[in-house]
């Protein structure tokens, strides 16, 4: 027979034992501290409805103990334990056992205000019925004065730690906490100073709110005294020794929080933000929610709003298409058109990698989407024909281009193959089938362009004009300007160069630039879809230009440095092909107003459809030869093309 010989443990199965062992154990340690805190309130609670009934008698009768009444003293005892049973009841149902007192608020107070008028009723229901027909078996203040202090006695024995624990922090933390001016002093503000007064991990100390409403001046919150408005933060920062300024403000403009921090970052105090009213809606207004006031609020520009309803009805259940889905713009629009639920989403690109991450992050954030990712070059007409034809889709985003100025003036002819050829050709497969609505991504450097890629991109727009005539394709174009944080950015390239202890490098003191957000960018295209009926380029006013030199020196100053002194500017001279200020709209161009003020349609300029496409034919055949000259040719097709011109300042001073 046999023999059943035990098995010995693996080291896997022995480390996995003794995990299981310690989970066990911490579990047990919770559960009895859980245990031991709940029979201490009870049991403290019991005590209190016996002093809260004695106290009462006193009170009642001036304090005088030996005043009081036999028969009022025994009904008293002799209620006792019902009472006892009673309020136990009540207050386990209403979880006064189960709240975590060290964070309670107005919800658990309530909750205390509750259990003691219930448990005062039901005393005198009690006694009432123990002496029935009697209706005096105790004195009428003595139920008023009996609910008041048991209400005091559970209110400090519950709240009690609570200021024990600020009290400590205040006293162990104070020599090592970083004074915090808080500007704000409505709703985020006051959560936000109550948060950091209670939570022990936060080496923070209010030592001042800003606000500019003048009658909360002098006023407390949560012992942090509201010392001024926005005219006295300078003096405040001083006085008050602050090291930190975080702005309250979540529902504030972006004019409004550029007004303030045009103030504060002349304090060289580390500045720190409530992201968005959103924030606060949904409660989520605490100390982890705080974000570093990014360049991004300086620009004093309020974000485009687009009627996210119209977008969804107009993108839902669709099949849509985005080249250069791997790209800055790409990818946003990727995000923001799974999340309105399209019927397919394909993304083609011939980037691998870029295209891969947005793939995997697709695939994670919405599990459901029908995602197809494309690895191909919209210059390859039978491959773009393959798609068209297998896929079918309805609506194309198209942001596939090269973008970068300098890179395209080195290598002028793969800007015309890529961005003109690649373009054209895609047209040509929206066109043969029947694509319902075409939306490119254009420039502002397409308007009286310096520089290769801006001239690539407004020959762009002539196909899309050209097109939209002939067929029954929508076919339109939506421009705009530089945008913050995408590839190329200045952005990233400033916070670099500022980590690295500078110098920042700016072209020319007075180049300026018109910016947006990747969001508001990919809003545009969006709504832009929804406005379409063919031939139009949309247009975003996108505010005043802003400075580049002073875009530089605010982002040192809200890294805490000072410019020149910390962080070197040292001017480069401008690039290749780069002027001094962009322009949204050409001279021949007028605008016409949308559903969205911040939204415009620039009048189609006219042209020679049958003379373009011939030269389109001719340029086509000419830029494959890898000639020198391609920027002439470019000229007779772009009359507003003058390279020449790169680097000044054509604007009337």
């Amino acid at each position: 027979m046999q023999k059943n010989h035990p098995q010995k443990s693996s080291p896997e199965s022995n480390e996995k034992t003794k995990r299981n062992r310690k989970t066990f154990m911490r579990r047990i340690i919770k559960n009895k501290q859980l245990l031991i805190r709940r029979i201490f309130l009870i049991c403290y609670d019991m005590l209190a409805v016996f002093a809260a009934s004695i106290v009462a008698l006193l009170i009642r009768f001036d304090l005088h103990i030996m005043t009081i009444p036999g028969q009022y003293l025994d009904e008293v005892w002799r209620t006792l334990p019902y009472m006892m049973v009673a309020t136990f009841l009540i207050f386990w149902i209403l979880r006064l056992y189960s709240s975590l007192w060290s964070y309670a608020g107005a919800l658990e107070m309530m909750y205390v205000v509750s259990a003691c008028i219930l448990d005062t009723i039901s005393v005198a229901a009690i006694i009432l019925i123990r002496n029935w027909g009697d209706m005096y078996p105790v004195p009428r203040s003595f139920y008023i004065l009996y609910g008041l202090f048991l209400f005091l006695f559970v209110m400090g024995c519950r709240y009690s730690y609570r200021a024990l624990r600020v009290f400590r922090n205040m006293r162990n933390d104070g020599v090592h906490c970083r004074n915090v001016l808080v500007i704000g002093a409505g709703d985020a503000g006051n959560q936000l100073i109550k948060e950091i007064n209670n939570s022990q991990y936060v080496k923070k100390k209010v030592v001042g709110v800003i606000d500019d409403d003048r009658n909360k001046i002098g006023s407390y919150i949560h012992g942090a005294k509201v010392v001024g408005d926005r005219s006295d933060i300078l003096e405040k920062v001083e006085e008050l020794h602050v090291h930190e300024i975080i702005i309250a403000m979540p529902s504030a403009t972006q004019k409004q929080i550029k007004g303030i921090l045009d103030i504060c970052k002349e304090t060289g105090c580390t500045l720190q933000r409530l992201p968005g009213i959103y924030q606060l809606v949904n409660g989520e207004v605490s100390v982890s929610k705080l974000k570093d006031v990014d360049v991004n609020d300086l620009l004093g520009r309020d974000p485009v709003c687009v009627n996210l309803q119209s977008i969804m009805d107009y993108v839902s259940g669709k099949v849509i298409m985005v080249t250069g889905g791997g790209g800055s713009i790409g990818s946003e629009l990727c995000r923001q058109i799974a999340a309105h639920k399209p019927k397919q989403l394909i993304i083609v690109d011939i980037y691998e990698n870029t295209t891969y991450d947005v793939q995997n992050e697709l695939k994670v954030r919405f599990p459901e989407l029908n995602l197809v990712v494309l690895i191909a070059s919209v210059r390859n007409t039978n491959r773009m024909n393959w798609i068209f034809e297998h896929y079918r889709p309805e609506i194309i985003y198209h942001a596939a281009a090269h973008k970068h100025v300098p890179l395209m003036e080195e290598s002028p002819n793969e800007a015309i193959k890529n961005n003109v050829l690649g373009t054209w050709k895609i047209v040509q497969a929206a066109d043969r089938y029947g694509v319902k609505k075409f939306v490119m991504i254009s420039t502002d450097k397409a308007v009286n362009p310096t520089n290769i890629m801006g001239a690539s991109k407004r020959i762009c727009e002539m196909i899309i004009q050209t097109y939209n005539r002939r067929s029954k394709t929508d076919f339109v174009a939506v421009r705009f300007g530089n945008v913050l944080g995408s590839n190329g950015s200045v952005i990233p390239l400033f916070k670099k160069q500022i980590e690295r202890g500078g110098p920042v490098t700016v072209t020319h003191p007075d180049i300026v630039r018109y910016f947006m957000t990747i969001p508001e960018a990919v809003s545009l295209v969006l709504q832009a879809g929804t406005y379409a009926r063919g031939g139009e380029i949309f247009v975003l006013d996108m505010g005043e230009p802003v400075k580049i030199l002073d875009l530089a020196k605010n982002l040192i100053l809200l890294s805490g440095h000072k410019p020149d002194e910390d962080i070197r500017i040292v001017f480069t001279g401008l690039r290749p092909g780069e002027k001094l200020y962009e322009e949204m709209l050409m001279d021949e161009e007028g605008l016409q107003d949308t559903e969205n003020n911040l939204i415009h349609i620039g009048k189609p300029i006219e042209l020679d459809e049958d003379k373009f496409m011939q030269q389109l034919e001719e340029l086509k055949e000419y830029v494959v030869t890898e000639p020198e000259d391609i920027r002439e040719y470019v000229k007779k097709i772009v009359p507003t093309y003058h390279p020449e011109l790169a680097g000044e300042n054509q604007t009337d001073e």
